[in-house]
Formats: C-alpha cells, structure tokens, sequence
C-alpha cells in the first residue's frame, strides 16, 4: 500500500465517472452554442395555423397585387389551359372545367409536416377522371423543419409520381410567408440548401426533379436571385398581367405560367408553355 508522506502534495484520483460526466457537460453546451443542430431544433416555427388559406399565389396577389383590369392573355397556339386548386376552392366541377378547355391541373397536397388538403381526392382524382393531367404540390414552410422531412411527408401523401402519362411531377411552393417573415427567417443561403434538401429528398422518392413554384420578386429577395435550380427544376412562375415578365436567375424560359387568380370556376389558371404532347412528355419524365 502506498503512503502519503507528510508534506507531499495530495493528486485526488480522476474517475471514468467524472471523466465521462464532464464530457457531457461539455457536449450539452456545445448543442446549445449558435448554429447548432440543437439550436436550430430549438429555433423551429411551430406548425402551420391556417394552412387551409395557404396555396399557390395567395401570398403573391396579397403582395404582389392582381394587376386588376388586365385582361388574360389570348391562348397561343403552343399553349394548354390549366388551374390549379387547394382546400379552399372545396368541391371543384372538373367537368365544367374540361369543357371550357382546361386540360391539366395542380392540386395541393400538403404543408409543412403536418397538414393534408380534405379536399385532395376528390380534387385530384376527379381532375383525372375528368381527363386531365394533374400534378400535386406542397407549400414550403422552410422555417418548422427541414427540406428533407417535409419532402418525404409530401411523397407519403399524395406527392408521388407514377409513369401513366396523366401524372406530372410534384411541384415545391416558394412564396412569402404567411406567418411572418418574407424569407422564414433564413439566409439566402440557407433558404438554397433547404431546397436543394427537399429536392434532392423528393427525386429519390421518385425518380423525377420536381416543378418550382415562385415569382421573381420573392426568389430575388429571399435567395439573392440563385441560378441553382434552372437548368433542372421546370419553372412555375406566377404573374398576373398581360406577360411573363422577367425571369428568375438561371431560367431561360418558363415551363408553366399562373397569369390570373380570378379566372373562371376556380379562379387560379395556369398556361403549360408548349403543345398538349409537350405536357405529355413532362408528364412521362
């Protein structure tokens, strides 16, 4: 047995108990510094209040005005008439609709990871039965999780995608905040990553690179005008007036255009820009 002689300093014994205690205090702190994953867990907006008033363009007409008086603009010959629906527009008469020329349609699906559209199946099937191509989409909420969580609640319901030619590929909902902050509270920077997570999430689900959903004045102010998704992601682009307008960084051309929110029926309406075998072949992947 050792002994302590008298006058020798004394070195208590560190445990592994001691040890492994302050290790975790250490990691404890460190979850909470800034820019942690803790942090942003912590830092998350709770769900969605009143998703049933959230859908494609209702954040841009309440921000971006409805160029009142304008008329549509006459069809083009390469175009095809379409809309698009939420909870908000109920029960819609597709037949009513298909006889008025209307061929494709975009149905929302889902917001954040915690809402379903009611509405959906009769709103999706019955464009479908009524012979419509029809497509599903999700309205973003980037700030209440991650791009990856909210593009496989999407895929789970009613998002995917199957190769019968009467079914587009999901499109993803970019547009002002209902709840506060234009941009969510998130950088250029980090608005990007979050939808490259949620695309990249929803093409392995599915196979396809999903449609894009924003107007130019909300994707210059909120990604700084990023050029990173348009050489992949087809471009939804809502304007409401005589014309397109000027384009998103990094798209030469728009796929789809919502140039009215108070047309017939529904009241949002969408031109595919292109022939009906050019939506076919979107449709087919």
């Amino acid at each position: 047995m050792s002994v302590l002689r008298s006058g020798s300093p004394h070195r208590p014994v560190c445990s592994f108990a001691t040890v492994a205690g302050t290790l975790l205090t250490l990691l404890a702190l460190l979850l909470g510094l800034p820019g942690t994953a803790g942090a942003a867990a912590a830092r998350r907006a709770p769900e969605p209040t009143h998703p049933g008033q959230d859908w494609a363009g209702s954040q841009i007409a309440r921000h971006e005005g409805t160029a009142a008086g304008v008329a549509p603009p006459a069809a083009a010959l390469a175009s095809v008439e379409g809309v698009d629906v939420s909870s908000h527009n109920g029960n819609v008469a597709w037949p009513t609709l298909w006889n008025s020329g209307v061929r494709f349609a975009y149905v929302k699906a889902t917001e954040s990871t915690s809402y379903t559209n009611p509405y959906f199946a009769q709103q999706y099937n019955g464009s479908y039965n009524a012979g419509m191509i029809r497509g599903a989409y999700h309205f973003a909420t980037p700030n209440t999780s991650s791009g990856a969580a909210q593009a496989t609640y999407f895929a789970d319901h009613g998002g995917g995608w199957s190769k019968d030619g009467r079914t587009l590929p999901g499109a993803l909902d970019m547009e002002y905040n209902p709840y506060g902050a234009t941009c969510y509270g998130l950088s250029a920077a980090g608005l990007v990553n979050w939808m490259k997570d949620w695309f990249a999430t929803y093409k392995a689900r599915t196979g396809r690179d999903a449609v894009l959903y924003t107007s130019t004045n909300w994707w210059k102010q909120c990604t700084g005008n990023s050029a990173a998704f348009g050489t992949v992601n087809p471009l939804w682009i809502p304007r409401y007036g005589s014309s397109v307008g000027e384009l998103p960084a990094g798209w030469g051309f728009h796929t789809i255009w919502q140039y009215t929110s108070t047309g017939p029926t529904v009241g949002d309406h969408n031109r595919f820009n292109g022939a009906l075998d050019r939506l076919r072949a979107l449709a087919n992947g």
